[in-house]
């Protein structure tokens, strides 16, 4: 029992730090992509740096809001559903 517990902490670390390097991936990824976005528009060629800042930081906050984000969390979901699918199989089968 005390093996299970310990690898039920161990396995919740493990998550916790991947959901974090996952996180911060994601984020990175989609704040160079609105730069090369704003970058490849010729309309935004003589446009004020301040309107590029407020640029990305508007399409940040919608990130912090969509789908992609959320769907970070199943580094959490999955495992849990698989260890509790596990344990139901070996305990009632």
């Amino acid at each position: 029992m005390i093996a299970f517990l310990r690898l039920m902490v161990t396995g919740f670390a493990a998550m916790t730090v991947a959901y974090f390097i996952i996180g911060i991936y994601s984020r990175s990824v989609e704040r160079e992509r609105l730069e090369k976005e704003w970058d490849g528009d010729p309309a935004n060629e003589g446009a004020a740096p301040d309107a590029r800042d407020a640029y990305i930081e508007a399409g940040m906050r919608d990130y912090a809001h969509g789908l992609r984000r959320k769907l970070i969390w199943l580094v959490y979901i999955i495992p849990m559903g698989l260890l509790i699918a596990v344990l139901y199989y070996n305990t009632f089968s």
